[in-house]
């Protein structure tokens, strides 16, 4: 079964995970900019719900609905931490 992406909704998802990542970092004392960013992000979720009910009414599947068929996309998946090894310096005898 060929799966379809609808572009407009993962484009939605994007934009709100780039406006909390942005509203994260913005300085405390730029109250101006956290307000508007508020703002935008309130209208991007509010966007994203009704397109979403939209993909819902069509018969589609929520993308963050997680079935057993259906992994999760890979923007919205955790990635492990590395293991990184250290490289062990090799045992020289030193009590000679």
């Amino acid at each position: 079964m060929a799966k379809t992406i609808d572009l407009e909704l993962t484009r939605a998802e994007v934009e709100v995970i780039e406006l909390e990542a942005r509203l994260r970092v913005v300085p405390m004392n730029d109250t101006q900019l956290s307000d508007a960013l508020k703002a935008a992000l309130a209208a991007k979720k509010e966007r994203l719900a009704k397109l979403r009910t939209q993909h819902a009414a069509a018969g589609k599947p929520h993308r963050g609905a997680s079935t057993a068929e259906e992994p999760l996309p890979l923007h919205a998946t955790r990635r492990p931490p590395l293991k990184r090894s250290v490289p062990q310096r090799p045992k020289t005898d030193s009590a000679k």
